[in-house]
């Protein structure tokens, strides 16, 4: 344990002096790697010095409390010390096994986000837009930019779908748990009877791919060029901007409508190809990723639900999770604050590995 510690402290020493060097602003793809491994190793660093330090300090306890020439109540107060000591030392062992769990490489990375309305014709497209506001307001909070890519409105509001990218320090690996059907229980707006009608939607959370991870042959591409539709001013509907791009080994097709330049439409499509394509990829080298992430988003049927959106009983419960950590108040979740439910399943899954990794 004390050799494999000092090696990570003696690691992030090394990052941390790298990270120092001016020549590595040169290479954004060698600094973006570097900052993020030095803040990936950081929190283990500080446990595993602190573990060190308190080892050491057991060790002089134990030395002291079997010198016979210590007067019996000194030697009790070391006993008492070695007692807490040993208590602490415990607490951070349960840490750094934590800690010390495989990290998936692709949580560092930036995110695509795929919302679509489900089971529940117009209702299913409001509750998309909540989603997309709700996930507006998490980014928020955490000063992570959020750009939408494309959207498709829906006739009384929302969307019938909507992506977006989403950038910031694992922004992956915190919005991944969000992968799933979204049910949503209420009464809509457009019941005129006051009946309280249950309505889904889809979302898929897929890790952004770079041009390094995806090596994309432009003979496999067809690129059509059209007008863009709905608000956007006096550009939009004259002038052909929005781009669509199909892959036509796989025949997935993206496409992009929201900026003015034909351009910057262009080069938002193709990193979401790259990002389903390198989720294609990612599902080749991992069958079981792949069956969970399909069986976390299917076909939106409301059956196959990840969370439900109580507006009656003021209540969102998160079917993965168990217990009182499975419910939140509706209207602080919806707000935005998701991190909770988040925080919580994150907890469960390294609970889990740690299990099988016993």
């Amino acid at each position: 344990m004390t050799d494999k510690l000092q090696s990570i402290i003696d690691r992030y020493v090394a990052v941390e002096h790298e990270l120092n060097d001016p020549t590595l602003a040169s290479d954004a793809k060698r600094l973006r790697d570097v900052s993020r491994e030095y803040a990936r190793l950081g929190p283990v660093v500080t446990s595993a010095r602190e573990w060190l330090r308190l080892t050491a300090q057991l060790d002089e306890n134990r030395a002291m409390a079997a010198d016979t020439s210590i007067d019996a109540p000194f030697r009790e107060l070391v006993w008492e010390d070695i007692r807490e000591l040993e208590q602490r030392l415990q607490e951070l062992e349960e840490e750094l096994r934590i800690l010390l769990l495989p990290k998936d490489p692709q949580d560092e990375k930036n995110c695509i986000v795929e919302i679509r309305a489900g089971t529940g014709g117009d209702e299913a497209a409001i509750f998309a837009g909540d989603l997309f506001r709700m996930y507006q307001r998490f980014c928020e909070q955490r000063g992570w930019p959020l750009a939408v890519i494309d959207m498709t409105e829906g006739v009384m509001g929302g969307y019938k779908e909507i992506t977006f990218e989403v950038e910031g320090d694992e922004a992956f690996g915190t919005l991944k748990y969000e992968s799933g059907v979204h049910r949503v229980q209420r009464v809509p707006e457009t019941e005129a009877q006051g009946r309280i009608h249950t309505s889904a939607a889809t979302v898929a959370v897929l890790p952004e791919a770079e041009e390094v991870d995806v090596e994309i042959n432009p003979g496999d591409l067809r690129i059509d060029i059209f007008r863009s539709g709905g608000k956007g001013g006096q550009n939009v509907n004259k002038v052909e901007t929005a781009v669509r791009i199909v892959h036509l080994p796989t025949n997935i097709v993206v496409q992009c409508q929201d900026e003015r330049s034909q351009l910057k439409n262009r080069e938002k499509a193709m990193k979401v190809l790259r990002s389903r394509l390198y989720d294609l990829e990612l599902e080749k080298h991992n069958a079981a990723i792949a069956g969970a992430r399909k069986s976390m988003v299917k076909s939106g049927d409301r059956s196959e639900k990840i969370r439900t959106y109580n507006w009656p009983q003021n209540r969102v419960t998160d079917h993965r999770l168990e217990g009182d950590a499975k419910n939140y108040p509706l209207q602080q979740v919806v707000d935005g604050d998701i991190a909770p439910i988040i925080e919580a399943l994150q907890i469960a899954e390294r609970m889990q590995e740690l299990g099988d990794a016993a």
